[in-house]
């Protein structure tokens, strides 16, 4: 029976055996019977052979989509290349131009010189942003950007670069010196009416002082000025007609003995008063033309630079070196004048005295007349208020 044989093991296993059995049997009663109990009989089997094969099919969708921010996996970067030329304004090759390269992500750049032919190269360039600077003395410093792709060759178009228009600063100071050389020779171009000397005269608002050199080419250049000589023969020649000085006597003689104390008088006195006491006693020996201020301020001013004068150090001081200058001349005239015309010690102060005297009046000319008498003067700026 097959309920007893089901009770044992092997009777399980045939009972099984016979279970399927019954089943392929049943079923195949039931398809051999045909009909509608036929068709449904095979629907269970149609559908359990339909679920097998739809199950793998329906399996991926079934699993979760990537999300945005983890994406495809992205492939390696590999480094690039930049090359370039760099040419100036009229299309030659640069050479020795300093090129740098700089990346965001990098902290140091790289740096290169262009060739004879005006090329740089960079190799090994990651990919990303980058800049280039380029700079050469005389030449305007240049910056070109642009992105550098993974595996680009990159080529830069052709650089020009630009000359600069301020290559160098350059401060350039003149010495005093230097300037004081500049306006003695403008000074020396000074004459009255295109002839007369009137080189102790300056219009500058603020002329340098002079050195003990440049005194005494001062003097030097005054005594030696043919107008000077020809001024000498005048008075010699005056002084031959009133027979002053008789002990010289009359004739050729008398005249150049009359010529020669009269250059002498005026050598001495250019050359102590304006060369040599200056330079000990650092006085400026020239005339300060003031030029502004009222009339009677300006008469003043004349007067009192008969005895008085600028130091080197450009402060007013007694004019010892002109006070000093009159009296050691009248005293040296003593040497060659004729004796029945030394009169004394007295004698020389009183023409000391003259000679501030004229001094003076030279002054008072000066500063009203001899400046429109002379000509080149009218471009030269406005003298400023003397201190």
């Amino acid at each position: 029976m097959a309920t007893n044989d089901a009770s044992h093991p092997q009777g399980k296993q045939e009972g099984r055996r016979r279970t399927t059995v019954f089943f392929s049997n049943s079923s195949t009663h039931s398809m051999n019977a045909g009909g509608r109990g036929s068709v449904l009989g095979r629907l269970p089997w149609i559908a359990l052979g339909f679920l097998f094969l739809v199950a793998p099919l329906r399996a991926p969708a079934q699993t979760q989509p990537l999300s945005e921010s983890e994406g495809p996996p992205s492939l390696p970067e590999v480094p690039g290349t930049i090359t370039g030329r760099i040419v100036d304004q009229t299309g030659t090759f640069v050479s020795g131009a300093a090129v740098k390269l700089t990346q965001p992500n990098q902290a140091s750049g790289q740096e290169e010189e262009t060739g004879d032919d005006g090329q740089f190269s960079f190799a090994s360039v990651a990919p990303g942003d980058f800049e280039l600077t380029v700079s050469l003395s005389g030449f305007r410093t240049k910056s070109v950007s642009g992105f550098l792709h993974s595996g680009e060759a990159y080529l830069i178009p052709q650089i020009t670069l630009m000359l600069a228009t301020e290559m160098t600063e350059v401060h350039v100071s003149i010495s005093p010196v230097e300037i004081a050389e500049i306006q003695i020779k403008d000074q020396e171009k000074q004459r009255v009416f295109g002839l007369i000397p009137n080189f102790y005269v300056t219009y500058e608002p603020n002329p340098a002082p002079l050195n003990t050199k440049q005194k005494m080419k001062l003097a030097w250049r005054s005594n030696i000025d043919p107008l000077t000589f020809a001024g000498v023969g005048f008075v010699a020649g005056i002084e031959q007609a009133q027979n002053a000085f008789s002990g010289y006597g009359q004739g050729a003689q008398g005249y150049w003995k009359r010529y020669g104390a009269s250059y002498a008088d005026v050598a001495i006195s250019t050359f102590l008063g304006s060369a040599i006491l200056p330079s000990v006693l650092g006085q400026d020996p020239r005339y300060f033309y003031k030029g502004t201020g009222s009339t009677r301020s300006r008469i003043l001013y004349a007067l009192a630079s008969a005895v008085m004068c600028k130091g080197d150090n450009k402060r007013w001081q007694p004019n010892y070196s002109n006070i000093g200058g009159s009296l050691a001349t009248g005293a040296i005239s003593n040497l060659y004048y004729p004796a029945s015309d030394r009169n004394g010690v007295a004698v020389t102060f009183e023409t000391a005295l003259i000679r501030i005297g004229e001094s003076a009046g030279a002054n008072i000319f000066q500063e009203f007349v001899i400046r429109k008498l002379t000509p080149g003067l009218a471009h030269r700026a406005p003298p400023q208020s003397q201190n």
